[in-house]
């Protein structure tokens, strides 16, 4: 299946990530389970893409995959051109901390570790030095507008402060991708919302954003939509958020164009 374009897709013609006819298959005894059965996908830089689909679909493993917490049985992905599914654990091990930003809907926080400890890790597992480290990681934590919380401890924080702080975990080590898997699950609706709306100024501001959610409502902050049905992409398609905006984008267009006939 063809990948859909976003309206304000990047220029630049290689993606940002590339599957081609990637299959997952896990043997349970006699058994063997595929999970994946041939996804072929493309994202470009600054794509805001959700992944949808039912349980067993096949979304956590295609997630896992493109998270390189896991390599295909066989096909291709190429992150920025790099080939993913021939890493061993080592290499694969630097592209998830240096190419990946993780929020996770547990926020996987360390409880003894403070805010900016939290957020300090993946530079001190990359070898980044203590000045580097602590410039990068307070700029993190003031651009989730935690900056009053850095010596803060995760017990002390509401859910989402929580999140926020995993997402300042994420942006930390400025990743290719921010790969989100149920980034609101865990908090109630009005603090969800204000974490999507974090997410849509990341997307604003240039981040390239992978959603995996089973809410129509939290996948509808994407400008794409990806759903999967027995481990195959079952469509492909813009959102209506993203159709919305390009027939916004139209309507100024033409505006701005009669403006122009009138003078």
């Amino acid at each position: 299946m063809k990948s859909t374009s976003n309206p304000r897709l990047s220029t630049s013609i290689t993606p940002a990530l590339q599957l081609r006819d990637v299959t997952k298959t896990y043997r349970m005894g006699d058994t063997e389970l595929h999970a994946l059965r041939g996804v072929s996908l493309d994202i470009h830089k600054n794509e805001y893409v959700a992944i949808m689909g039912p349980s067993g679909s096949g979304k956590s493993t295609l997630m896992n995959v493109i998270g390189c917490l896991d390599v295909p049985s066989k096909g291709t992905y190429a992150l920025e051109e790099k080939m993913v599914a021939t890493m061993d654990e080592a290499e694969l091990a630097e592209i998830r901390n240096r190419m990946i930003g993780f929020v996770f809907q547990t926020f996987n926080l360390i409880p003894r570790a403070n805010v900016f400890h939290n957020v300090e890790l993946p530079l001190i597992y990359g070898g980044m030095s203590r000045s580097e480290r602590k410039a990068r990681v307070e700029l993190a934590i003031e651009r989730v507008g935690l900056a009053d919380r850095m010596k803060h401890k995760p017990n002390e924080l509401s859910g989402g402060q929580r999140q926020r702080v995993a997402i300042a975990r994420a942006l930390v080590y400025n990743p290719s991708i921010i790969l989100a898997d149920e980034p609101t699950g865990n908090l109630d609706s009005r603090t969800g919302s204000e974490i999507m709306a974090m997410f849509d100024e990341l997307y604003d501001a240039g981040q390239t954003i992978i959603l995996v959610t089973h809410e129509d409502d939290i996948a509808e902050h994407a400008h794409r939509t990806i759903r999967l049905r027995d481990g195959l992409i079952e469509s492909d398609a813009a959102s209506s958020r993203a159709k919305r905006r390009a027939v916004n984008i139209a309507q100024q267009h033409q505006s701005l164009a009669m403006s122009g006939s009138a003078a």
